[in-house]
């Protein structure tokens, strides 16, 4: 197959120029050049996706691993990846692929149908598809036609992403993809300015949209000692979550130094543990400690009468002590899809 496929989520315009608005940066593609996230290119005034079919990673993960933790919990997830990001984030922990210029690595890649990728997910034992590692976004043409077909054989599709969707993505996101764990990286402007070259305002634009179209969301920051992890700034986050709904479960994750990060220490976890008291505070039901292992971090406690539901260790299969969405002892819903 060609490797070139006509973008969705763009118009033409003048002098051949193509106005790119799959993600927040909205970028205005000359003629011969690509976008900020090198993998949607303007051949002649038509923009195409330089990464349709071409993985460059795919695994077959337990869901917990995205982290989902309320989204067909003890399911396996068939896990796939292009090449690219429309974020440079400093601290990147998959940036050999995720930064990786596209245009010399796809001379490596060979084109995978949708069809295959789904029978692959089918054939492995997989309940859904996620496309993760890198910024699904990037590829989201791709993705959402793979998640058309998975949808036709029963199976779910979940994004692991930056959540730099547009309104007009999330619209067509929605139906097709079933689940989001949105990186909500600070609830700073000026740090996603500094550490990722991108801008706060649509990530919370597109989380709100997100579970507006009905997509179950989680949420997962990374704690950068010094950095992101102010007392007033995580209880503003937390804020903002619990406004959204209460009920979106937000992972607290420990940085461990990486990529142009080296020089930061490992979150240390008394500053993990006070975040997750900010959230609870701030009226979350279901807050998780990442990148760590506690005794109850990884818990899923009922909100109302503080029973265990869901036990973790680590990946491995969490103990259910639950068979419908709601507590067996008091009776309360609890936000969770199960398999």
């Amino acid at each position: 197959m060609n490797e070139l496929v006509e973008a969705r989520f763009y118009r033409k315009g003048e002098d051949r120029s193509a106005d790119c608005f799959l993600c927040g940066r909205r970028c205005r593609v000359a003629d011969g050049k690509r976008g900020f996230c090198g993998v949607r290119e303007n051949r002649d005034g038509t923009l195409y996706s330089l990464v349709y079919g071409r993985l460059i990673a795919r695994h077959v993960d337990p869901i917990e691993k995205k982290p989902l933790y309320h989204f067909l919990p003890g399911t396996f997830a068939y896990s796939i990846a292009a090449p690219g990001c429309n974020f440079r984030c400093s601290f990147c922990q998959n940036w050999q692929i995720s930064q990786v210029d596209a245009a010399p690595a796809l001379r490596s890649l060979d084109y995978t149908p949708p069809e295959d990728v789904v029978e692959a997910a089918v054939s492995g034992g997989a309940e859904s598809i996620s496309y993760t590692y890198t910024e699904p976004t990037v590829f989201m043409e791709y993705a959402l036609d793979c998640a058309a077909l998975a949808r036709d054989r029963g199976l779910k599709n979940t994004f692991v992403t930056n959540g730099y969707q547009t309104p007009e993505a999330v619209e067509g996101m929605a139906g097709l993809i079933d689940a989001a764990n949105v990186d909500l990286k600070a609830f700073s402007d000026d740090f996603y300015r500094r550490y990722c070259q991108a801008r706060l305002e649509p990530v919370l634009e597109a989380i709100a949209n997100m579970h507006a179209a009905g997509i179950h969301v989680e949420l997962t920051t990374l704690v950068l000692p010094g950095q992101n992890d102010s007392e007033e700034e995580l209880r503003e986050l937390a804020h903002f979550v619990a406004g959204v709904s209460p009920d979106i479960p937000w992972h607290i994750s420990r940085f461990h130094p990486d990529y142009k990060e080296t020089a930061l220490p490992p979150t240390p976890l008394g500053a993990m543990l006070r975040a997750a008291e900010l959230g609870r505070e701030a009226g979350l039901h279901y807050v998780y400690l990442g990148n760590v292992l506690t005794d109850e971090g990884q818990n899923t406690r009922c909100p109302g009468c503080g029973r265990t539901l869901i036990e973790r260790a680590g990946f491995g299969r969490p103990g259910l002590r639950m068979t419908e969405p709601r507590c067996p002892d008091c009776g309360r819903d609890i936000a969770v899809v199960l398999a």
